[in-house]
């Protein structure tokens, strides 16, 4: 009986680790814009449920940035791939399919940004915090791309689940945002016109019965008796 060759894990090392927080990175960039996207649609409306939900959208986020940089760190280790820190710092220069490896660094760079945004909520703004927060969604569809496209285990069954399951529910709140969000615009296009014509409506009735000076006469054309 022959027995089994054993492989030595230690020059695998730097690139199992960067292979796992790849992954843990975008399950947990995935947990947060679905439950960012849960939020918007307010889909979940029980009292005392929003700020526990905030947090927890924060800390996704925070901790999905932490194995982002985990994720490319490790990879100066890697004694296969070996990168320079340039190509590992600007996109699209690592001659390892540069392009879905310049992808995936451009979603590193959207995540800090977006992630470190909930530090400056108070000085941009809430309502321009919200409107680039939207950009989330662009981060977790790049990450989605990087990782089908420079994975390695990107044939695998398990992680095309992993990467690809999420995106049905992530599709449908999407879709449930933009149509409530045109809704809401119709609706308010609405109002605003029934209040203006309604104020037209009054103009009209109140500048009736003001009395007006006919020229030549003297006299009040339909002042009261």
């Amino acid at each position: 009986m022959v027995a089994a060759a054993r492989v030595d894990p230690a020059p695998y090392l730097w690139w199992l680790v960067s292979r796992a927080s790849g992954i843990v990175a975008l399950g947990l960039i995935t947990a947060s814009v679905l439950l960012g996207l849960t939020m918007a649609t307010k889909i979940l409306r029980r009292p005392g449920m929003g700020r526990k939900l905030v947090r927890l959208h924060e800390h996704l986020a925070l901790v999905g940035l932490i194995a982002v940089t985990i994720h490319g760190l490790a990879l100066l280790g890697d004694p296969w791939l070996h990168p320079s820190l340039s190509s590992l710092t600007v996109p699209f220069t690592m001659s390892y399919r540069p392009i879905f490896t310049g992808l995936g660094l451009l979603a590193g760079y959207l995540a800090a940004l977006l992630g470190l945004s909930f530090y400056a909520r108070r000085r941009i703004g809430v309502r321009l915090w919200r409107r680039l927060h939207r950009a989330t969604v662009l981060v977790w569809f790049l990450g989605v791309v990087h990782t089908l496209g420079a994975g390695t285990d990107a044939s695998t069954p398990w992680l095309r689940a992993i990467v690809l399951v999420p995106a049905i529910p992530i599709v449908y709140l999407i879709a449930l945002r933009v149509l409530g969000a045109s809704e809401q615009r119709r609706a308010s296009k609405t109002t605003k016109t029934t209040s203006a014509a309604r104020k037209g409506d009054q103009d009209e009735v109140h500048s009736g019965d003001r009395p007006v000076l006919v020229r030549g006469t003297g006299r009040l054309r339909g002042a009261r008796a």
